[in-house]
This record gives structure tokens, sequence and C-alpha cells, in this order.
């Protein structure tokens, strides 16, 4: 049958579904139980909904945290060279459906425009109804939809296949890639192409996830080298990278309220948590008297050798910072009481609306001195002993930074909420 056949038996088909009758084919069961879930959940069959659109800063604000950022060349070069032959593009939302990038044929890319499935949109499915984003989301597997099978008619003319991605740390459902097109253009195969640059997304996310373990691991094994008794470093969801005095299990569950200090751990019992960047340090003890205090020195003393040395009761270990890290740490170590990303954008741009930026700079540093830094406001923990090591000549602190407060400070002046 060819697609315009294809088409009118589909027209049908949603039809009867929409009356009540008796359809001249049944629907394919992962539309079937979509259309369910419109009719129950009342989204118009005729009438095209949308909801708000994302702002460019929330837009960029969700793709500065999402995972899906990660694996951007791989879904490119595995779909993009064969979406102009094709007149299809690629789309990749998140998890709660919402477009985050799209690429492919301009053509296609301004209908899609009219369509309304532009970056920012919401194509969950109980807005749209079915599609190939919001139903693979809902189904939590690979969905091709073609003409009308799509619940909502304005779509009609559109055929989608989209996969999800999870993240195979924890499983969980990070968003979708879908290949969208015109009706003409829809290919069989089309699904089973998308599916496996999607599988392949969520290897390098396996192997970048193991490059991170490796990375822990020699942090980690210089400090359980010294720690009698038993020990392991594990990363946030709980893989372990090393262990020292009992045997090695490949992942320890970790309780949802989990942070530095004496911690019941299931399978472990009582431990001591440490930070450590890109995990964390647990001693299995039994001694009440062993606490997790931390101690943390910046080094801002020497140009171009920029440092966080974070201390614990098993040892010590240092970052390096990027010049942005370095500029924050330093506001914080100069705020004590903390700072919002408004006023922590005012003293690094002198633009307290550049909140984006600052929340996933910050986001970054969290990773590796988890424990250390809190939030609402940023501030450091207080439990936590911060030392901060300047040039002996003022004028040297930060030389490149171009941030108000940092200016301030190498002219020796203190702004709002720093310490002199």
């Amino acid at each position: 049958m060819d697609a315009r056949a294809a088409a009118r038996l589909l027209k049908g088909v949603r039809a009867a579904a929409l009356a009540g009758d008796r359809p001249p084919a049944a629907p394919r069961p992962e539309i079937a139980e979509s259309w369910r879930r419109m009719l129950a959940g009342g989204v118009h069959p005729d009438r095209d909904a949308r909801s708000r659109m994302l702002s460019a800063a929330e837009t960029e604000e969700r793709r500065h945290v999402s995972p899906l950022r990660e694996i951007l060349p791989v879904l490119r070069e595995g779909l993009l060279p064969a979406l102009d032959d094709v007149l299809h593009i690629m789309v990749v939302a998140d998890a709660d459906g919402r477009l985050l990038w799209r690429e492919g044929h301009s053509s296609i890319l301004r209908k899609a425009d009219r369509l309304g499935f532009a970056v920012g949109a919401d194509w969950d499915e109980a807005v749209v109804g079915t599609n190939g984003v919001g139903t693979a989301l809902v189904a939590r597997r690979p969905v091709q939809v073609f003409s009308a099978e799509h619940f909502v008619s304005s779509h009609h003319d559109w055929t989608c296949a989209g996969a999800p991605v999870r993240d195979p740390r924890d499983g969980r459902l990070l968003g979708v890639v879908d290949v969208s097109g015109p009706l003409a253009t829809m290919h069989p195969a089309t699904l089973a192409w998308v599916t496996s640059v999607a599988r392949l997304a969520e290897r390098e996310l396996r192997l970048r996830h193991l490059e991170s373990l490796e990375r822990l691991r020699t942090v980690a094994a210089p400090l359980l080298a010294r720690l009698p008794g038993r020990a392991l470093a594990v990363d946030p969801n709980g893989w372990t990278a090393a262990v020292t005095g009992l045997a090695p299990a490949e992942r320890i569950p970790l309780p949802k309220a989990f942070g530095p200090g004496r911690v019941w751990v299931p399978r472990l019992g009582e431990c001591v948590v440490e930070p450590l960047p890109g995990g964390w340090l647990l001693r299995i003890t039994q001694d009440r008297h062993s606490t997790a205090a931390t101690r943390i020195v910046l080094d801002l003393s020497r140009a171009g050798c920029r440092s966080a040395t974070v201390y614990g009761p098993s040892g010590s270990w240092s970052q390096e910072l990027s010049p942005r890290h370095a500029e924050l740490l330093f506001l914080l170590t100069e705020s004590p009481r903390g700072r919002s990303a408004a006023e922590l954008a005012g003293e690094l741009f002198g633009d307290p609306t550049r909140t984006v930026t600052v929340r996933a700079e910050l986001s970054r540093v969290r990773r590796h001195l988890a424990g250390v830094l809190t939030h609402r406001p940023y501030r450091f923990a207080e439990d936590v002993e911060v030392e901060l090591i300047r040039p002996e000549d003022p004028a040297a602190l930060l030389p490149h930074s171009t941030a108000p407060a940092v200016v301030r400070a190498r002219l020796g002046r203190t702004g709002p909420g720093m310490i002199p």
C-alpha cells in the first residue's frame, strides 16, 4: 500500500474510533493505547492546542543541564547526513517533551514552524496528542506515528519516528530523538534507523560514565591506600570506582537523603561520607566519634594556576579550576551568608539577569564539590572551614578577570555583601 492509500485508510480508522464505530482495520496497539489516553484526557481531535513556548533563556538553561547535550555529536553524525535527501528534520526533546534542538532541511523546518514544532515548544502527548515525541515518552519505547495516527487532525500531513534515550547510570529517561517530515517522505525503515542512533547515543553516555569512574578512581585510590578498615569510592549514582577491605560490588544503592556526615547505607551499614570530585568516599565504621568535617583551601596566589583543595578525615584532594569557576568560588568566599544567582550574575557580569549562565556553571562546580557547596542561596556549607589564599600583590588576583567584583577586589574596594 502506498503512502496516500495508507493515509486514507488510517483516516477511516481514526474516524471510526472517534465515533465509537467498528473501524475498517485495527489501529496498531501503541496507537490505540495513545488514542484511548487522548479521549480520556479530553484532547480535542480537530483543534491544534499549544502550550506556552519556553523563552530563549529558559531553553538555554535546559540545554545546559541536560545530559542530552553530551550526545548531540552522535545524533548529528548518525542522522543529519541523510535528512536533506529524505526531506526530514531531527528533533531532540527532554523528558518533559520540550523541544531543545532542531536541525534538518530548511524547507521542512519552515513547515514545522507553522505546526508549532519549534525549539521551546511542548510536545507532551497530553498537549498535542499522539506524536513521535510525546507518545514515545509515555510508552518508553520507540514509536512511529504516520499521518492520521496522529490524534490531532492538523498533524495528518506528517510522519514521525521517535526513540527514547535513557541514562545508562540509573535508567532514567532523558528524552527523545525524533525524525519527522511530510507524509510523502515516510519510509518504513525510519524507526529502526532512529532507534539504532539512539542506542549509539546511550553507548556514548556509558563510555563517558566509565571515563568518569576512572577519574574518580584516580583520586580515590591514594586515599583508600592509607585507610585502615573498609571503605569505597562511589559516584553520585552509587557505581563503585574503588574499594579497600571488602569485596567489590558493581553498584551500591544510596539513600535519597545522602550527603556528608554519618549516613546509614543499605548493604553497608553506618558510613562516614566525605565528598570527592565526581563522587563520594564511604568509610564503613562503628566509631561514634568519627566525623566528616571538611575544610577547603582556595588557592588563587599564582597567576594561571587556580586550585581548590578539600581536606577530610581520610586525607585531601585537589581540583584545578577554570577561570570562571575560580571567580565564582572567590565570590562565595567573600560572601559567607551566600548569594543568589542574580546577585552572582551582577558581580560577575554587571548584569543580574544573566542567571542562566551562573546556574549552569555552578551546577558544574557542584559536581566536583558535592557537599562542600550548597544552594538557595549559593554558599559554602556551614560545617566547612574555608581558607582563601590571595596573591601577595592584590593587583595579581585573577588578573584576566573582568568581573566587576574581582576588579574591585584588585583595587582594594568592596561591594555589597563582600568582606573587606
